[in-house]
């Protein structure tokens, strides 16, 4: 059955119409009144609806039964990255919402090849969070993970809470240099349903000063073995083990 993000209180037995990206892709699957879809809010679980009438551009259905069904990970894991070049931020947000990611936090490093400022910035975060709604809707997912505004490193780590107050979150740095420890163990060391904050680098990786500040700060480094991967093939690795 279809699903479409809409992002408003549901209710049962509500008629309401749905917002223009849902009733632009109902229109192009070519969906008929009386054809029955699946809502979600990001708020919790699922709704049942029924479309009961198709305009030129506008969509409206009846919301039918709640199911609780949730398809969330264990644990709460943010992702904050140095953002990859070209196309590669896109499908990064894509699968990790995939993998259900809670927060992504796009950053400019040092070895950032993608600058964003002022609207340009705005623009791409507005895109990657359609780009993530969009991966709900795919793969199932009920909570839409947020896409923060693009930051500066230095200022979004000053802007953490101090270890002590952030409470039992597991902080993991990916991280090229020595003293690390595998992934696997650093996890392992604490409860499962332990929230995780993920830093990576872009390409390049973090360069040696960023690498020492976000120790500092309570990032514990960690590798995913022996192969240098790409900045992105490594958020996603380690998303997928810490979801697992």
């Amino acid at each position: 059955m279809p699903r479409f993000h809409c992002p408003a209180p549901l209710l049962a037995g509500q008629s309401l119409g749905l917002p223009a990206s849902a009733a632009r892709h109902v229109q192009v699957l070519r969906l008929q009144p009386g054809q029955s879809i699946t809502l979600f809010n990001g708020e919790g679980g699922e709704w049942e609806a029924t479309i009961t009438r198709m305009g030129r551009s506008d969509v409206e259905v009846t919301v039918g039964a709640h199911t609780t069904i949730e398809r969330e990970p264990g644990r709460n894991v943010t992702l904050a990255m140095g953002m990859p070049a070209n196309d590669r931020m896109d499908w990064l947000v894509e699968k990790a919402a995939e993998l259900g990611v809670a927060d992504l936090q796009p950053l400019h490093t040092a070895h950032s090849v993608l600058r964003l400022a002022g609207e340009r910035a705005t623009k791409k975060q507005a895109h990657w969070q359609s780009v993530a709604i969009a991966a709900c809707e795919q793969c199932g997912g009920n909570r839409v993970p947020t896409v923060q505004p693009v930051a500066d490193f230095n200022a979004w780590l000053k802007g953490l809470p101090p270890v002590v107050d952030a409470g039992p979150e597991l902080r993991c740095l990916l991280s090229l240099a020595e003293g690390t420890q595998p992934l696997a163990q650093a996890l392992q060391s604490v409860a499962g349903n332990t929230p995780v904050l993920f830093l990576s680098g872009p390409e390049g990786g973090l360069n040696p000063h960023e690498d020492a500040v976000a120790r500092a700060a309570g990032f514990v480094p960690v590798t995913l073995g022996p192969r240098v991967l790409r900045a992105e093939t490594a958020a996603l690795a380690a998303l997928t083990l810490a979801s697992g």
